[in-house]
């Protein structure tokens, strides 16, 4: 978390800050590494686009601190401070005055500290003098996020890297919606349609039912990982994994009450990078919960499928869920709203369009309710394409693992009020 100082406020004439921020335009980035980072902003559009930064999921591990300052400022903090690894500095500065302004900070700044400047003036004299005198980069406000954290990544982040894995988290707006039985399905299928390596992580650990769903019975699992936090590494998961087919993995959960499963914030986090360093694609199976280390992994995590039946609670549900993750991560694109068990007989529902309208929303897909098909393929250990590839369940679990891996993408939602449902819900 950031340690924020208030200064004194700048002009209202002060040049626009930011480049608007489209949610989404940052998913293509990775997460930064453990660093500390201090910006220094001299205008009030800075320090707020400084405060957003701070709350990016990508910004996890960083030690940040903002100041509202110029570069005298930073010299004098500094010259009684070790400075950090990376210094953001807005400065308006002229171009011919430029090494002159930094020259007191340069004075103070250790040797492998980084500096990246924000400035007002497009010039390219001024930028190659810069770079020459090792200024890190030289960015022309007014600046996104995105471009902030390219920034930094490009200073911290090795190129050579690997890229790391995507996470795609799946979460019941209600108990017994079957988001877990769909988040096992997709996992199967991105698996077996892209030929491509995945992990399926049960982080159910009292109640998880993917050992069931592919007939294992592994004799460690998730627990092992969670509980031994000093022994996790690449190798010790990679120990803890049982291969369910040619290309997927399954991370089991214990499914057994012999302990209290209380975690803190933390405590799936290193299981999470690890998994993602291990292969391309890890759906995670998150039980229906709201705590502290489901918030957190929620607010870290690439994408989000929110699992709902389509009835009153659920919608209530639903609704608190997408509200609270777009507080979250304000910088991603939204949840997906996946609708389940559509069409059950006898049981009042709330229309498909209607649900979607109040939550604003479009669904990733709507699968139809079919009890002897889901039963027969959970009672057997077996995924529904493997019951019958040809159903139209099967069709459209495989459209979802197509948006889950960025090969396909949903509609975006068309403007609309909120309907008479919310009414229902007792909001206004």
């Amino acid at each position: 978390m950031s340690a924020v100082e208030y200064g004194i406020k700048s002009s209202d004439d002060e040049p626009e800050a930011e480049i608007h921020t489209r949610p989404g335009d940052l998913d293509h980035l990775r997460p930064l590494p453990r660093i500390s980072v201090h910006a220094f902003c001299e205008t009030e559009g800075m320090f707020s686009v400084m405060e957003k930064l701070a709350q990016d999921r990508r910004m996890a591990k960083v030690s940040f601190r903002i100041t509202q300052g110029s570069t005298q400022a930073a010299a004098n903090m500094f010259s009684s401070a070790p400075t950090p690894n990376l210094i953001l500095l807005e400065t308006g500065a002229l171009p011919s005055g430029m090494m002159d302004d930094l020259a007191p900070l340069a004075e103070v700044c250790d040797p492998s500290t980084k500096v990246v400047i924000i400035g007002r003036y497009n010039d390219i004299p001024m930028y190659r003098e810069l770079i020459r005198n090792g200024i890190s980069e030289y960015m022309v406000s007014p600046v996104s996020l995105s471009d902030i954290i390219a920034a930094i990544a490009s200073i911290f982040v090795d190129p050579e890297a690997d890229p790391l894995g995507r996470t795609v988290a799946f979460i019941g707006a209600k108990g017994g919606v079957g988001s877990s039985t769909i988040a096992h399905n997709i996992a199967w299928g991105v698996s077996t349609l892209f030929s491509q390596e995945t992990i399926l992580a049960d982080l159910d650990l009292p109640f998880g039912t993917a050992n069931i769903d592919f007939d294992q019975d592994p004799a460690q699992g998730i627990a092992e990982a969670v509980f031994a936090p000093d022994r996790l590494d690449d190798v010790f998961l990679d120990r803890l994994l049982t291969k369910c087919s040619e290309h997927l993995s399954l991370l089991a959960a214990p499914s057994l009450l012999d302990r209290a499963y209380d975690f803190d914030r933390m405590a799936f986090q290193p299981i999470v990078e690890i998994l993602q360093r291990t292969a391309p694609v890890a759906v995670l199976d998150v039980p229906h919960a709201w705590n502290e280390w489901t918030r957190s992994l929620l607010a870290d995590v690439d994408d989000i499928v929110i699992v709902a039946a389509p009835d009153l609670a659920n919608l209530r549900n639903a609704k608190n869920l997408f509200d609270q993750l777009r507080k979250l991560r304000p910088n991603d694109k939204g949840a997906h709203l996946l609708l389940n068990q559509v069409g059950m007989p006898k049981r009042p529902e709330i229309p498909a369009a209607d649900f979607c309208a109040t939550l604003e929303t479009e669904p990733m897909a709507i699968i139809p309710f079919d009890i002897q098909l889901f039963g027969q393929a959970a009672n057997s250990g077996r995924m529904i394409a493997e019951m019958d590839a040809k159903s139209p369940v099967s069709e459209i679990m495989s459209q979802i693992a197509h948006v889950v891996t960025g090969r396909a993408t949903v509609k975006k939602p068309k403007k609309s009020g909120l309907g008479s449902i919310l009414g229902r819900l007792g909001k206004k």
